[in-house]
């Protein structure tokens, strides 16, 4: 069984389903990704995390991981193990002083949590074989920690109306709202606005 190592590079809109998004999985020292539609509660979990941003209260993904951590389980990977009928399958590596353990787990939250834990994510060369996609060598890799090339929600464009203030007081009301997703759109807007202010 060989394992290749993945790392995210992307997360946007699912194409092929409303109210989906798509996490992108790049091959480290390969050409191969990965695209796995996930919900929009993961995605945001993902996203808060590969932002850096501090919600105000914990998410099911930071509970989880502070549950784990107060009990001295470190997760050591993730392992995208099989895909069946769409469907992908994912391990939790989990080890303690005594023991290692592997956990069946969604997808989707086994990334949220290797975000948090900053572990390697593989997955098996079969399944990336089966659902991999090449890219050409020429396009430039998306900066993972960075969406504002692929915009999260469906009204980004409405934000270019609105002024620096009212950006500003849209970006507290949805993170007060803790919609993160929409969060990331406004906190881009702002910073593009005060690029072009230097420029």
């Amino acid at each position: 069984m060989q394992k290749i190592e993945l790392e995210i590079v992307a997360l946007s809109h699912s194409i092929t389903q409303s109210n989906s998004y798509a996490v992108i999985l790049g091959e480290i020292g390969g050409t191969r990704r990965l695209p796995i539609v996930i919900g929009g509660f993961e995605a945001q979990a993902i996203a808060v995390a590969l932002e850096n941003m501090q919600p105000a209260r914990p998410l099911t993904h930071d509970l989880m991981k502070n549950f784990m951590s107060a009990f001295d389980i470190q997760l050591q990977e993730v392992y995208i193990s099989d895909l069946q009928e769409g469907i992908f399958y994912s391990k939790l590596v989990c080890y303690t002083a005594n023991d290692t353990i592997e956990i069946d787990s969604r997808t989707s939250d086994a990334l949220a949590l290797a975000v948090r834990f900053g572990c390697p994510i593989y997955v098996n060369a079969s399944v990336l074989d089966k659902a991999g996609n090449e890219i050409d060598t020429n396009e430039t890799d998306t900066n993972p920690t960075s969406f504002s090339d692929t915009p999260l929600s469906n009204n980004a464009s409405d934000l270019s109306i609105l002024s620096i203030n009212e950006l500003n007081e849209l970006l507290n009301e949805v993170l007060e709202q803790e919609d993160y997703m929409r969060a990331i759109d406004i906190r881009d807007e702002i910073a593009k606005r005060n690029e072009q202010k230097k420029s």
